[in-house]
Protein backbone atom coordinates (compact mmCIF):
# COMPACT_ATOMS: atom_id res chain seq x y z
CA UNK A 1 0.00 0.00 0.00
CA UNK A 2 2.67 2.59 0.82
CA UNK A 3 4.29 1.92 -2.58
CA UNK A 4 0.98 2.60 -4.34
CA UNK A 5 0.46 5.77 -2.37
CA UNK A 6 4.03 6.85 -3.13
CA UNK A 7 3.50 6.10 -6.81
CA UNK A 8 0.26 8.06 -6.89
CA UNK A 9 1.97 10.98 -5.16
CA UNK A 10 4.87 10.82 -7.62
CA UNK A 11 2.47 10.89 -10.59
CA UNK A 12 0.60 13.83 -9.03
CA UNK A 13 3.90 15.68 -8.51
CA UNK A 14 4.97 15.01 -12.09
CA UNK A 15 1.65 16.24 -13.45
CA UNK A 16 1.76 19.33 -11.26
CA UNK A 17 5.27 20.06 -12.52
CA UNK A 18 4.20 19.43 -16.11
CA UNK A 19 1.30 21.85 -15.74
CA UNK A 20 3.62 24.52 -14.33
CA UNK A 21 6.18 24.09 -17.11
CA UNK A 22 3.55 24.04 -19.87
CA UNK A 23 1.88 27.13 -18.40
CA UNK A 24 5.22 28.96 -18.42
CA UNK A 25 6.75 27.93 -21.74
CA UNK A 26 3.94 26.28 -23.70
CA UNK A 27 3.58 22.72 -24.90
CA UNK A 28 6.17 22.84 -27.69
CA UNK A 29 8.97 24.23 -25.52
CA UNK A 30 8.26 22.00 -22.51
CA UNK A 31 10.61 19.05 -22.16
CA UNK A 32 10.43 15.85 -20.21
CA UNK A 33 13.75 16.77 -18.58
CA UNK A 34 12.47 20.14 -17.41
CA UNK A 35 9.29 18.55 -16.05
CA UNK A 36 11.29 15.93 -14.14
CA UNK A 37 13.62 18.59 -12.72
CA UNK A 38 10.67 20.76 -11.66
CA UNK A 39 9.14 17.75 -9.88
CA UNK A 40 12.45 16.91 -8.18
CA UNK A 41 12.48 13.55 -9.93
CA UNK A 42 14.95 11.77 -12.14
CA UNK A 43 14.29 11.56 -15.86
CA UNK A 44 14.07 7.78 -15.38
CA UNK A 45 11.20 8.24 -12.92
CA UNK A 46 9.52 10.53 -15.41
CA UNK A 47 9.73 7.90 -18.15
CA UNK A 48 8.62 5.18 -15.73
CA UNK A 49 5.21 6.84 -15.53
CA UNK A 50 5.01 8.66 -18.87
CA UNK A 51 6.67 7.27 -22.00
CA UNK A 52 6.53 10.66 -23.76
CA UNK A 53 5.20 14.19 -23.57
CA UNK A 54 1.97 13.19 -25.32
CA UNK A 55 1.23 10.78 -22.47
CA UNK A 56 1.69 13.66 -20.01
CA UNK A 57 -0.77 15.74 -22.02
CA UNK A 58 -3.31 12.91 -22.08
CA UNK A 59 -3.03 12.52 -18.31
CA UNK A 60 -3.39 16.27 -17.69
CA UNK A 61 -6.34 16.54 -20.07
CA UNK A 62 -8.06 13.61 -18.33
CA UNK A 63 -7.40 15.17 -14.92
CA UNK A 64 -8.69 18.55 -16.05
CA UNK A 65 -11.77 16.96 -17.63
CA UNK A 66 -12.61 15.23 -14.36
CA UNK A 67 -12.01 18.42 -12.37
CA UNK A 68 -14.17 20.48 -14.70
CA UNK A 69 -16.97 17.93 -14.51
CA UNK A 70 -16.84 18.08 -10.71
CA UNK A 71 -17.17 21.87 -10.82
CA UNK A 72 -20.43 21.64 -12.77
CA UNK A 73 -22.16 19.44 -10.18
CA UNK A 74 -23.04 22.18 -7.64
CA UNK A 75 -24.64 24.20 -10.42
CA UNK A 76 -27.44 21.64 -10.77
CA UNK A 77 -28.63 22.33 -7.23
CA UNK A 78 -28.74 26.09 -7.88
CA UNK A 79 -30.07 26.13 -11.44
CA UNK A 80 -33.79 25.85 -10.78
CA UNK A 81 -33.78 29.04 -8.72
CA UNK A 82 -31.68 31.04 -11.19
CA UNK A 83 -32.85 33.20 -14.05
CA UNK A 84 -31.35 32.37 -17.45
CA UNK A 85 -28.99 35.34 -17.14
CA UNK A 86 -27.88 34.21 -13.68
CA UNK A 87 -27.42 30.67 -14.95
CA UNK A 88 -25.24 31.88 -17.82
CA UNK A 89 -23.23 34.02 -15.42
CA UNK A 90 -22.64 30.97 -13.21
CA UNK A 91 -21.65 28.81 -16.19
CA UNK A 92 -19.01 31.29 -17.27
CA UNK A 93 -17.91 31.89 -13.66
CA UNK A 94 -17.11 28.16 -13.44
CA UNK A 95 -15.21 28.22 -16.73
CA UNK A 96 -13.18 31.36 -16.01
CA UNK A 97 -12.37 30.26 -12.47
CA UNK A 98 -11.10 26.97 -13.85
CA UNK A 99 -9.00 28.66 -16.55
CA UNK A 100 -7.54 31.08 -14.00
CA UNK A 101 -6.77 28.34 -11.47
CA UNK A 102 -5.24 26.02 -14.10
CA UNK A 103 -2.87 28.16 -16.21
CA UNK A 104 -1.83 25.13 -18.26
CA UNK A 105 -5.40 24.49 -19.40
CA UNK A 106 -5.42 26.82 -22.40
CA UNK A 107 -1.94 25.86 -23.66
CA UNK A 108 -2.97 22.19 -23.38
CA UNK A 109 -5.93 22.77 -25.66
CA UNK A 110 -3.59 23.61 -28.51
CA UNK A 111 -1.20 20.73 -27.82
CA UNK A 112 -1.31 18.06 -30.50
CA UNK A 113 -2.91 14.96 -29.12
CA UNK A 114 -5.11 12.17 -30.30
CA UNK A 115 -6.61 11.96 -26.81
CA UNK A 116 -10.36 12.17 -26.65
CA UNK A 117 -12.39 11.41 -23.59
CA UNK A 118 -14.56 8.39 -24.14
CA UNK A 119 -18.08 9.05 -25.40
CA UNK A 120 -19.66 8.23 -22.03
CA UNK A 121 -17.45 10.76 -20.25
CA UNK A 122 -18.11 13.43 -22.88
CA UNK A 123 -21.85 12.81 -22.77
CA UNK A 124 -22.08 12.92 -18.96
CA UNK A 125 -21.65 16.68 -19.01
CA UNK A 126 -24.14 17.09 -21.85
CA UNK A 127 -26.65 14.90 -19.99
CA UNK A 128 -26.04 16.91 -16.83
CA UNK A 129 -26.84 20.13 -18.68
CA UNK A 130 -29.80 18.54 -20.47
CA UNK A 131 -31.32 17.55 -17.11
CA UNK A 132 -30.68 21.04 -15.78
CA UNK A 133 -32.40 22.57 -18.83
CA UNK A 134 -35.40 20.25 -18.47
CA UNK A 135 -35.75 21.47 -14.87
CA UNK A 136 -35.92 25.01 -16.15
CA UNK A 137 -38.15 24.13 -19.10
CA UNK A 138 -40.09 20.90 -18.50
CA UNK A 139 -41.68 21.08 -21.97
CA UNK A 140 -38.30 20.27 -23.56
CA UNK A 141 -38.07 16.70 -24.75
CA UNK A 142 -34.98 14.79 -23.64
CA UNK A 143 -33.66 14.96 -27.21
CA UNK A 144 -34.22 18.72 -27.47
CA UNK A 145 -32.65 19.28 -24.04
CA UNK A 146 -29.60 17.26 -25.08
CA UNK A 147 -29.31 19.30 -28.28
CA UNK A 148 -29.54 22.57 -26.30
CA UNK A 149 -26.89 21.23 -23.91
CA UNK A 150 -24.63 20.33 -26.82
CA UNK A 151 -24.98 23.79 -28.38
CA UNK A 152 -24.42 25.41 -24.98
CA UNK A 153 -21.19 23.51 -24.43
CA UNK A 154 -19.96 24.36 -27.92
CA UNK A 155 -20.59 28.06 -27.24
CA UNK A 156 -18.71 27.80 -23.96
CA UNK A 157 -15.82 25.93 -25.62
CA UNK A 158 -15.73 28.61 -28.32
CA UNK A 159 -14.52 31.04 -25.69
CA UNK A 160 -11.32 29.10 -25.01
CA UNK A 161 -9.18 29.97 -28.06
CA UNK A 162 -10.32 33.59 -28.10
CA UNK A 163 -9.69 33.95 -24.38
CA UNK A 164 -6.22 32.48 -24.80
CA UNK A 165 -5.36 34.97 -27.55
CA UNK A 166 -6.92 38.01 -25.86
CA UNK A 167 -4.89 40.48 -23.89
CA UNK A 168 -5.64 40.14 -20.17
CA UNK A 169 -7.32 43.56 -20.12
CA UNK A 170 -9.71 42.52 -22.92
CA UNK A 171 -10.75 39.16 -21.52
CA UNK A 172 -13.61 40.38 -19.34
CA UNK A 173 -15.25 42.13 -22.29
CA UNK A 174 -14.83 38.97 -24.38
CA UNK A 175 -16.53 36.91 -21.66
CA UNK A 176 -19.40 39.43 -21.61
CA UNK A 177 -19.89 38.94 -25.36
CA UNK A 178 -20.14 35.18 -24.90
CA UNK A 179 -22.56 35.68 -22.02
CA UNK A 180 -24.79 37.77 -24.30
CA UNK A 181 -24.76 35.07 -26.97
CA UNK A 182 -25.57 32.25 -24.56
CA UNK A 183 -28.19 34.27 -22.67
CA UNK A 184 -30.02 35.08 -25.90
CA UNK A 185 -29.87 31.48 -27.05
CA UNK A 186 -31.01 29.94 -23.76
CA UNK A 187 -33.71 32.59 -23.25
CA UNK A 188 -35.27 31.53 -26.53
CA UNK A 189 -34.89 27.79 -25.86
CA UNK A 190 -35.86 27.62 -22.17
CA UNK A 191 -39.15 29.47 -22.28
CA UNK A 192 -41.69 28.07 -19.84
Amino acid sequence: MPQQERGERRVADLLEAAAAVIAEVGYDAATMTEIAERAGASIGAMYQYFPNKEAVVRALRAQYGDEMEARWTPLAAEAAALSVKQLVDRIFDVVIDFIDSRPAYLPLLSAPSIFKRDAAARNRLREHFAALFRQKSPALTPEAAFRVANVTLQVVKGLNPLYAEARPKDRQELVQEFKHVLTAYLSSRLRS
